[in-house]
């Protein structure tokens, strides 16, 4: 993929009313279709593969052996000249292949070492993630490659080191991996899973059954096998006396990265994005507190631009024009209220579950019936699906009342997918700008 060619579209009513102060817009932000060639066989990639193999994986011993031909599944789907590595992860965390502590380039050879050391992962141990973290973090940085990935499993509890051990290992591999994380089974913790894999740019979900690790390894291994543009920054410019008040990535999935900014001179702050796959296209909510200007007075409110290294890949305009013209002013935006919408979705399903699991049921119910209106609402069927296991709706009322048995899995889906977002259904706005 060519570093340039990243389109920026501008969703948004950049008219405000006299005195109006709050812009709000959708960018939407694409990577070119197609990449290079060279990309087939390249070698600007590293991967880790971080296999929980502490004692519980082996109760049934079906769970670390399904973990295992993930993992070798997995290995396969490297691209030849990737270099990678196989991480044990214990109350300690051991390097499986190479044995050495290194990273080594994929090819058949090394492929197929690495599977016959993965085939005699055994489980024992306890549960200390930040540790595994760290080793990962020491491979990736024995590297020059600048597209760093990892995968992570677990299937339980953060148990065998402090939580500030964990959000110190965190914190230092900020920046220098990404990590799509997964907990197979019910006995792991979510909110650990989720503080991991969001300051680490990745994706966290749960697999319910050991029997899925495969088709879910593949499927991370084939999107990671994706990427081909590193370390993309979303810069954001705006006028002195203007306040960025949040950007949010709301589409595929929602993550606030309002206080991930890094300032970039004293009007511009960057976002990070991570790495970009051909033809992948995600949504930002920016919102910026503006100074009110006279009618019909125009002002540019936020310059957003795509940064790959020191090169602007793309770059999109938010406005603001102040009417008196309340036709004008009062309008929504389609794809600023789709969002809101379900931004406001995910929040009210977190607190509906974390009302639920602290007892307080009244909160619960009344969250969660909001949420099943939103869903509704908005036609995230998804959403729905997974709501409808959890609480049940009287059709004649539409009351909504917390299911007398909710299954861990089932509450766990809801809560890690709770934040994936249906896409707007693109159509021309006559106040869409570019």
């Amino acid at each position: 993929m060519s570093e340039e060619g990243f389109t920026v579209t501008v969703y948004q009513n950049e008219y405000l009313p006299e005195g109006g102060q709050e812009v709000n817009a959708i960018v939407t932000v694409t990577s070119p279709e197609t990449g290079p060639p060279e990309a087939q066989s390249r070698t600007d990639a590293a991967e880790v593969i971080i296999v929980d193999c502490s004692g519980s994986m082996g109760a049934p011993r079906t769970k670390i052996d399904h973990a295992k031909l993930a993992t070798s599944g997995a290995i396969d789907a490297i691209r030849d000249g990737v270099e990678f590595a196989v991480i044990a992860g214990t109350s300690n965390a051991f390097p499986v292949y190479p044995a050495s502590g290194s990273l080594v380039a994929a090819n058949v050879h090394s492929k197929d070492e690495a599977k016959r050391a993965v085939a005699g992962l055994q489980a024992r141990g306890g549960t200390a993630i930040g540790t595994w973290l760290s080793l990962a973090r020491q491979l990736f940085l024995q590297s020059p490659a600048p597209i760093r990935h990892a995968i992570l499993l677990t299937d339980g509890k953060n148990e065998h080191e402090s939580a500030i051990d964990l959000e110190a290992a965190i914190a230092a591999c900020e920046g220098v991996f990404s990590c799509d994380c997964r907990g197979v089974g019910a006995d792991w913790v979510v909110a650990e899973l989720r503080r991991v894999s969001t300051a680490l740019l990745g994706t966290v979900d749960i697999v319910p059954d050991a029997e899925g690790l495969s088709a879910e390894f593949a499927a991370m291994m084939e999107k990671a096998m994706g990427k081909q543009v590193a370390d993309v920054m979303l810069r954001i410019w705006t006028p002195q006396q203007a306040t960025l008040k949040f950007v949010k990535q709301v589409s595929p999935a929602v993550d606030d990265l309002t206080d991930r900014r890094s300032q970039s001179g004293s009007l511009a702050g960057d976002y990070p994005t991570g790495a970009w796959g051909a033809g992948e296209s995600r949504d930002y909510h920016i919102c910026v507190q503006i100074s009110p200007e006279a009618i019909q007075q125009e002002v540019l409110a936020a310059r957003v631009s795509l940064m790959v290294g020191s090169e602007i890949a793309g770059q999109g305009l938010v406005r603001a024009v102040w009417t008196d013209d309340l036709q004008l002013s009062t309008r929504i935006n389609q794809h600023v209220a789709h969002y809101v919408e379900q931004t406001d979705l995910a929040q009210n399903i977190q607190d509906g579950l974390a009302a639920l699991q602290s007892g307080d049921e009244d909160t619960a119910t009344s969250k969660l019936g909001r949420a099943v209106a939103l869903a509704k609402q908005s036609g995230n069927e998804a959403t729905a699906g997974l709501l409808a296991k959890v609480v049940d709706e009287d059709p004649a009322t539409g009351t909504v009342t917390i299911k007398k048995k909710v299954a861990a899995e089932d509450a766990m889906a809801l809560d890690t997918r709770s934040v994936i977002t249906r896409p707007v259904k693109k159509q021309k706005d006559p106040l869409e700008t570019a």
